[in-house]
């Protein structure tokens, strides 16, 4: 059957929706969107009150000044979690890795990170983690804390001679039963999502295996590794400079394929890409907001070893604020937006659910506020308080803090039944 004008034309108008959708940039433009209109009143679920801002700026400064009173934040990533506690976990293990070449602790790095990242969603109030030795973590702590465990004890690699690897067989080979007994999942210890992540694992491990452009072993050794994206970005270095926008793209294209269920445009799986009302455009991306938590949670945690391999990353700033429960828990918590019905924070709420995504994108856009704010205030520019350091010293930091202030479990205001995805 002949393809007519008509029917490819609007093949390759979905296609552009699609590839802009899958950028920091479509994150941005549509919290900004959804933020405007709420500075008119006209969204259907939050109020905005401007006049919060101010109050909201000076307590992620208090926040900041406690905890970085010199100000040398560092970037928000992956690897502040590894060292919980005062603990320097990662650099335990690297000192058993001197020898190795830069590329190959840069692949080793990356498998952590990829795997414990994607394993970092919302763990429930009750779950807990207690590491040899008997401190107990919870939450993003614990979650980090026990996928750094897993990997030091070579759960995602399919090589016992080789323990400090994630390979596509050792990851689609994950059982559900294994990965409950490394989180120490029972009935006294539940966790919310375990199926929706060992599944996530195992789709990994075959996304690995259907895409060796990016993560076939170069050199033809050894078998497909989330690792192996290193080299491919490493190519993609100019002047021993990579934007964080190729990262982050190539993020999306190399784990779109893992994400459940979700919204697929012209073929392509949108990953963390959900449907608002209020949503305006005259192309395919009409109703549409993303957000894409996990991957731009994972862009800044690959920057780290990216960079300490010698090659500078910039353009960081491009990236967003993150869409999570901390960060959109301070907003709702410091008055920044209130929901119109105040019965929501009563209810079950779907990841999907208009109001979750509403309030998701009003997160990102006065993240971008805040850190403004925060700027004019230290009398510093971007360059030397980007955001990714806002979200650090700050956001991330101070939504923990008055959500422990308010609530006995120290959890999010609304509940939300993730899938183990998103949240």
């Amino acid at each position: 059957m002949k393809t007519s004008v008509s029917e490819k034309s609007h093949g390759e108008t979905a296609g552009r929706a699609a590839e802009w959708l899958c950028t920091a940039d479509a994150v941005r433009a549509r919290a900004a969107q959804l933020l405007a209109l709420a500075e008119r009143d006209a969204l259907p679920h939050f109020r905005y009150r401007s006049e919060r801002l101010d109050a909201a700026a000076d307590y992620v400064l208090e926040t900041v000044r406690a905890n970085y009173p010199t100000l040398a934040i560092p970037f928000h990533s992956r690897w502040r979690h590894f060292a919980a506690g005062g603990r320097d976990r990662w650099g335990e293990a690297a000192r058993g890795l001197a020898r190795l070449p830069a590329a190959e602790i840069a692949r080793i790095r990356f498998d952590l990170a990829i795997t414990s990242v994607l394993l970092d969603a919302g763990a429930g109030p009750a779950w807990f983690y207690r590491e040899a030795g008997g401190e107990t973590y919870k939450r993003s702590d614990g979650l980090a804390i026990a996928s750094f465990d897993m990997f030091r004890a070579g759960l995602f690699s399919s090589d016992p001679r080789r323990p400090l690897r994630a390979d596509a067989a050792g990851l689609s080979a994950l059982a559900t039963e294994r990965l409950a007994g490394a989180f120490q999942i029972s009935a006294a210890n539940p966790m919310t999502g375990l199926e929706g992540r060992a599944a996530l694992m195992r789709r990994l491990g075959a996304t690995l295996a259907a895409a060796p452009n990016l993560f076939a072993d170069p050199a033809g050794n050894g078998p497909a590794r989330p690792g192996h994206l290193f080299d491919h970005l490493a190519k993609e270095a100019s002047g021993g400079k990579l934007a964080a926008s190729a990262i982050l793209a190539a993020v999306l294209r190399g784990f779109g394929p893992i994400w459940p269920g979700r919204i697929v445009l012209a073929g392509r799986n949108l990953g963390d890409v959900w449907r608002h009302s209020a949503a305006r455009a005259d192309d395919a991306s009409a109703g549409l907001v993303p957000f894409h938590k996990l991957s731009q949670w994972l862009t800044y945690s690959l920057i780290e070893p990216i960079q300490d391999s010698g090659i500078a990353v910039n353009g960081i700033d491009a990236l967003t604020g993150l869409a999570e429960y901390r960060n959109g828990g301070l907003m709702v918590d410091l008055g920044l937006i209130v929901p119109r019905d105040p019965a929501l924070a009563g209810r079950r709420l779907a990841v999907g659910d208009e109001a979750v995504v509403e309030w998701r994108a009003l997160t990102v856009a006065l993240l971008d506020r805040i850190a403004d704010a925060l700027r004019a205030r230290l009398g510093l520019d971007r360059e030397a308080l980007p955001l990714a350091r806002v979200l650090e010293g700050g956001t991330w930091a101070a939504g923990r803090r008055i959500a422990r202030s308010l609530r006995a479990d120290g959890g999010p205001p609304f509940q939300i039944d993730s899938d183990g995805t998103v949240f």
